[in-house]
Formats: C-alpha cells, sequence, structure tokens
C-alpha cells in the first residue's frame, strides 16, 4: 500500500491530526512506525471507550506497524488530570498492580499482543533520580502548563491545583522519549498531553512524534463519556450477556456514534441505517441487537453473541426469566420469622454498593420479589429458596436460604 493510502486509511475518522504532512513523511521512510498509546491501570477492567483508539492501532498494526502498548503503572499513581474538576486521590502501588494483571489479555481481544510491545513506565521512571526528574521539569513553563482548559477553568473558579498534577503531562510526555515514538494516539481528550509529548521529545533531541485523536465515547446514560466510575460502562472483559443487555439500553440517539466508533461503520453506511429506522422500514431495537452481536462477537465470538441475543429476546420482550441467574445466599439467622429487610438483600446480592443506593432503587419501583415489586424501602420480605430477586432491567438472582 502507497504511503498516501496508508495516510488515509489510517486517519479517515480522526478528529485531530499533528500534523498531517510530518505522518505522510514518515510513511515514505518505508520502515514499521512505533505507534504508542498508554492507559492508566485506574480501574481493574478496560471498557469499550478504550476500544475506539485501540480498534485504530489494528489497522497500523494490520499494515506492519510497530504498536507500543504502555501500562501507565507510574503515571496512575499521580492521577491523570484530564477533564477532573478537582485532585483525585493517589493509588497505591498495590492497587495499580492489581489493576493492571489483566490489561494485557484484555487489550489481546483487539491487538496481535504476541506483535506488541507491552512496556510499564516504572521500568523508566523507577530509575530516575531527583536529577533527572529536574531536567524533565525544565523543560516546560508553567504558564504554557496553565493554558490547558482543565486547569484555567479550576484556576478562575479557585479549585486547588496539585503540583503532582502539573508533572501528569510531563510524564506521559516522557514515555515518548523512552520508546521512541513515531506517532502517539488517544482520545480528544488526551490531546493537551499529547502534544506536550512532542515538546518533550524535542527537548530531548528527538524528532516529535505525530498525535492522532480520536472522539471520546459517550457511555450508555447517554450523557457523560464512558467511565468506569461514572458506571456507564460496558467493560471488554464483561460477560457476553451483560455485556449485550447494556449495548441495548443505550438511549437510540446515542446508535450514530457507536456504529462508527465501535464498528468503524462508513458514514454513508450509518446514514442509510439510520433513514431506515427514520422511515419506519427498521425499528431501532433491531439495529441495536445488530450493533450488539456484532461488537460481543468481537470478544466472545459469534456463538456466544447470538446465544446473548437469544436470552435477551427471551428475557425482555417475552418475559420470562434468564436460563441462568447467579444465587443469592441468605443465612438462615438472618431471618426473622422467615423475613429479611429488602435493603439488606439487595446488598446481599451485590446489586447496589450502598444502603442509599439500595433504598433508591426500591423506591424508584425497581426491586421485585417473583415480579411482585417492593416498594417500602423499611420493608421486610418474606423468602425462600429459590425466589427470585430482580433489580432494575437487567439483574436477576436466585435467593438460596443457608442453614
Amino acid at each position: 500500500m502507497t504511503p498516501e493510502k496508508q495516510l488515509e486509511l489510517l486517519t479517515s475518522d480522526a478528529v485531530n491530526m499533528v500534523l498531517r504532512e510530518e505522518l505522510l513523511e514518515k510513511l515514505k521512510r518505508g520502515r514499521p512506525l512505533r505507534v504508542k498509546y498508554g492507559a492508566d491501570p485506574s480501574a481493574p477492567d478496560l471498557h469499550l471507550g478504550h476500544s475506539v483508539p485501540l480498534r485504530r492501532l489494528r489497522k497500523f498494526q494490520e499494515l506492519g506497524h510497530r504498536i507500543v502498548f504502555i501500562i501507565g503503572d507510574f503515571t496512575g499513581r499521580i492521577g491523570d488530570p484530564s477533564g477532573r474538576s478537582k485532585t483525585r486521590p493517589m493509588l497505591s502501588e498495590e492497587q495499580i498492580r492489581a489493576n493492571a494483571k489483566t490489561y494485557a489479555e484484555q487489550v489481546g481481544k483487539i491487538l496481535d499482543v504476541s506483535q506488541c510491545e507491552i512496556a510499564y513506565n516504572s521500568e523508566w521512571f523507577g530509575k530516575m533520580d531527583a536529577a533527572d526528574l529536574l531536567r524533565l521539569t525544565s523543560h516546560y513553563t508553567v504558564a504554557r502548563m496553565l493554558e490547558r482548559d482543565d486547569f484555567a477553568k479550576r484556576l478562575a473558579e479557585e479549585s486547588p491545583i496539585a503540583v503532582l498534577e502539573l508533572l501528569y503531562p510531563l510524564v506521559q510526555g516522557y514515555d515518548s522519549v523512552a520508546v521512541r515514538a513515531d506517532v502517539e494516539v488517544g482520545g480528544t481528550d488526551q490531546l493537551f498531553n499529547l502534544l506536550v509529548g512532542r515538546d518533550i521529545m524535542r527537548a530531548y533531541g528527538l524528532e516529535p512524534q505525530v498525535v492522532l485523536t480520536w472522539p471520546l465515547l459517550v457511555g450508555i446514560d447517554g450523557t457523560e463519556k464512558m467511565s468506569k466510575s461514572l458506571g456507564n460502562y460496558v467493560g471488554i472483559a464483561e460477560s457476553p450477556g451483560e455485556m449485550f443487555g447494556k449495548l441495548m439500553s443505550i438511549p437510540d440517539d446515542l446508535l450514530p456514534q457507536y456504529l462508527q466508533l465501535l464498528l468503524e461503520w462508513p458514514a454513508e453506511k450509518v446514514r442509510e441505517a439510520l433513514e431506515a429506522v427514520e422511515a419506519g422500514q427498521v425499528n431501532p431495537r433491531d439495529l441495536k441487537d445488530e450493533m450488539a452481536r456484532e461488537i460481543v462477537a468481537t470478544y466472545h465470538g459469534e456463538d456466544a453473541a447470538q446465544e446473548a441475543s437469544e436470552e435477551f429476546r427471551r428475557v425482555f420482550s417475552q418475559r420470562e426469566l434468564p436460563s441462568e441467574m447467579p444465587d443469592v445466599e441468605v443465612a438462615a439467622e438472618d431471618l426473622t420469622n422467615g423475613a429479611i429487610w429488602i435493603i439488606k438483600l439487595v446488598r446481599a446480592a451485590g446489586f447496589a454498593p450502598s444502603n442509599s443506593e439500595a433504598r433508591r432503587l426500591v423506591q424508584q419501583g425497581g426491586v421485585r420479589i417473583n415480579d411482585e415489586p417492593i416498594k417500602d424501602d423499611t420493608a421486610s420480605v418474606v423468602v425462600k429458596t429459590g425466589d427470585v430477586l430482580k433489580v432494575g432491567r437487567r439483574r436477576f438472582g436466585r435467593i438460596v436460604i443457608k442453614e
């Protein structure tokens, strides 16, 4: 493939490209490019938002370029300030290590990991002494750092900005020096960090990386960007049924973005599908089903995707119970005359992280026992082995009384 055709394929749906002519020049040299992508292990699971740049990286890989996947076990302890309205707490080394453990396996669902370089940035930052760090900080000014939208807004609002946060873009930029990146990819929220990387590479005498960014995937709530902390995510490692159910729950107006970013449908195909929905020729539920099956198949295979689709239709269209449900164990000593407080039952099932969240679910009518709604958050309900607890639309559990 000619460099010009590679350029078109690799950047066709990118939002930012800095700079186009630099990437073309790098491609014309005829050697495999080193394409960097980094993820901080701030949570144990990657989600479909991460898959947007990862799927674009696969295009680079298929053209013979080298993917350098950096697990930010050092930067993760600082915490990326991108989009943050306040300083977030530092994670411990133990938390970072536990979260990072499955990253390579999850990335392997999209990329050929055997053909990737996987590095932990503690490998080079762990060897830095105070003089090295001071040298790094000397290559960027506070004034330029405060031009960043996140920082400028917080400064105007008189919200605290930790000096630690000012270091984050610098250490992420130094990652590019350490791996000698030709290209770095990321979401649009990473543009500032990636551009800092260009400046840091120049400061260390290296040719600056080309920067490519893609849109942030909106979460299944239809409002905020997909995020583990916001609970509006679809995890790459989630079960086929859970993944399928979450995708079917997205608002209809997210369909164009999901089809384009997650399935990489051409704009014309997306437009034709949406016109068919608008004309009443296609039910949006059927288009979601097609989308969800294709996404689940990517991570779990065609058979699992088909089973998840059939199970969803059986449970949500035909109002039947799932073929498989987790057990909700209730100790006999926790029962009073065979009854248990409904909030305690929901918590025991793991369907709410706190009593307040369980109360909210009950008050909104989202909790049922054997399809009977429980709306009183002070109620004690009589339960027996075999009863079914349902919370929301997708969470089911079969009650088991343990003597």
